[in-house]
Parts: C-alpha cells; structure tokens; sequence
C-alpha cells in the first residue's frame, strides 16, 4: 500500500508486538492499531487475544517499565518501541517470593 510518513493520511498505524510472559511458551501477539488510540484499548485488545483478564493485566516494556495506559498508541510506541510484554497486574509491585 502507499507508505506516507510525513503526509497526515488519516489513520498512520504503529505496530506493537506483545508477549504473553505469564505463559511458558512466550506466545506472542502482533497487533497494528491507530497511533491515535488511546493504549488502553491496545491493552484491552492484547489481554482478549490472550484470553486474559485485561482488568487485572498490565503491560510493560522489554526492560520491565510499565507503560501509562492514558498515552495513546503512538506516543507509547515513540517512547518505547514496539517490543512489549502483557504480564498478570498483581505480579507487579507486591513482594513474595520470586
């Protein structure tokens, strides 16, 4: 298709592609979504495709970072690329046992 990335053509898409880290085979998702969208629906998406529970996953960068959901997709991608991890939420920030 046409490749236009100075010109505003409407919907320009960032890709992402999001790793299951909570599966032992590391599935992974590649998703192509609007740069406009807001993260929390990329967030949603990945977590149905993995037939997670989107309320309880977080997704985070390939260094651990987690990402803000109120940022949209393209600013997300700017900031942090396109390898992601979906991870379960209550791993994060609790202490226990590795």
């Amino acid at each position: 298709g046409r490749h236009c990335s100075d010109a505003p053509c409407g919907a320009a898409k960032v890709e992402f592609k999001i790793v299951l880290t909570s599966d032992p085979k590391l599935p992974y998702r590649v998703l192509k979504v609007p740069e406009s969208a807001p993260f929390t629906a990329v967030l949603k998406y990945a977590a149905d495709e993995f037939k997670q529970n989107h309320a309880t996953s977080a997704i985070i960068t390939e260094d651990g970072v987690g990402i803000n959901p109120s940022q949209t997709a393209g600013q997300v991608f700017l900031k942090h690329g396109r390898d992601l991890r979906l991870i379960p939420r209550d791993r994060v920030g609790g202490g226990g046992s590795i």
